[in-house]
């Protein structure tokens, strides 16, 4: 399954039976519910990735005092 999505083999009409999973899953109501918090894990993420290269930044900058 995975080497099909990523071969390109995934079109409209399977994204809209995945959608369709998902609604019959979950129901209505806790569709938003979940999409904020993929949200928010996202942000998490890409504040500590952000940080992380600061950081590295930061390493690289005091070797070369040293």
């Amino acid at each position: 399954m995975i080497s099909l999505i990523i071969a390109g083999f995934i079109g409209p009409p399977e994204i809209i039976i995945i959608v369709i999973g998902f609604v019959i899953l979950f129901g209505g109501r806790k569709i938003p519910e979940l999409m904020k918090g993929i949200g928010q894990g996202m942000k998490e993420f890409k504040k500590a990735t952000k940080d992380n290269s600061a950081d590295e930044k930061e390493d690289k900058e005091k070797e070369k005092i040293e």
